[in-house]
């Protein structure tokens, strides 16, 4: 199983609840973003997934029969300010790993796709039928690779499980993986930073037509996610069919509510600032999970908020730089 992007955050959990279930990931990873000392399962291949050659060779070396695609930009508001590079790596990148898998023949790919795909929503909660209108570049070019996935299909034989999730949140219940980016931008772990002595930390908005007047997002655990797609794998792998999921918890919460729950957790203040609204940042955005649920079987371990925010705390009290205490982070 190779796993792009899998030094990251998601990808290095997937690794975990693979190797979990008698798998044997192999992390294809640049580095740019994640981390060598989260690769705690399998093997590292240091490549660029737009290096298709690179791609192919650890294809043959390793015998690759599915492959597992994190590995994507990911900062709206970056998307926003530089759309040719979030093109280049999220399009370009995805293109190039489906063409190694064309002419190795390999067949099964779980692709890391955002509910950003939707933009506005007109209807909430969201499910999988929802118009996908993005409104951001980051958004745009996630749909743009699921356009892609059934042209793949068609020519070579590819087979497709694009798992549309919401907002990723925690930690390794076990502490041995976490969130640890550069420049952090979730929500959750800039919030204990604050609860923690750090920066302030700034709420992009209070005008827009929700409750309390911040955003409403659906909070999904990360080893939850992780979950999905081992789940999503192996149907991909008995059926031969492929299809389109969402993963969340169906239970929207305001930025003003997580923060609430961090101080509950941590049992410290947290310093916010309000900020203007961030460009590309909907209103409203939670998940109507019911289809992961009834094909899947999948069914989120941590759909309360505060479980999901002290698993984060957890990691940040153990990990107080990340995985940087212990590796260079490239």
């Amino acid at each position: 199983m190779l796993v792009t992007g899998g030094a990251g955050y998601i990808g290095s959990h997937a690794c975990k609840a693979l190797a979990s279930r008698g798998y044997q990931p192999v992390v294809f990873d640049n580095l740019g973003a994640g981390h060598r000392a989260a690769v705690q399962y399998g093997d590292l291949v240091e490549g660029d997934i737009l290096d298709t050659a690179a791609v192919r060779e650890a294809i043959r070396r390793y015998g690759i029969q599915a492959v597992m695609h994190f590995a994507a930009f990911l900062d709206v508001g970056e998307s926003v300010r530089e759309p040719a590079r979030y093109y280049r790596n999220n399009v370009g990148g995805a293109v190039s790993v489906l063409e190694a898998m064309a002419a190795e023949s390999v067949t099964l790919f779980v692709f890391s796709s955002t509910c950003a795909t939707y933009g506005e929503p007109i209807e909430t909660p969201i499910a999988e039928t929802h118009p996908q209108r993005p409104i951001n570049s980051y958004g745009e070019t996630k749909l743009a690779v699921e356009r892609a996935l059934p042209h793949f299909e068609r020519a070579h034989g590819v087979c497709s499980m694009a798992l549309r999730y919401f907002n990723a949140a925690g930690a390794d219940p076990d502490g041995e993986l976490g969130e640890d980016h550069d420049p952090e931008i979730h929500l959750i772990p800039r919030a204990i930073d604050a609860a923690h002595g750090g920066p302030h930390l700034a709420v992009f908005g209070d005008d827009y037509p929700t409750p309390d007047g911040t955003c409403l997002r659906d909070y999904i655990h990360v080893a939850d996610l992780a979950d999905a797609h081992v789940l999503a794998l192996e149907a991909l792998a008995e059926a031969g069919r492929s299809a389109v999921y969402n993963l969340g918890t169906g239970r929207p919460h305001s930025v003003r509510e997580v923060i609430d729950s961090v101080e509950r957790v941590t049992g410290r203040p947290v310093s916010w600032t309000m900020a203007p609204r961030r460009a590309g940042d909907p209103a409203v955005l939670y998940a109507a999970p019911q289809k992961a649920q009834a094909e899947l079987h999948w069914k989120p371990r941590f759909p309360e908020i505060d479980a999901i925010v002290r698993t984060a705390w957890n990691w940040r009290r153990a990990h107080p730089h990340g995985y940087r205490a212990t590796s260079t982070h490239s």
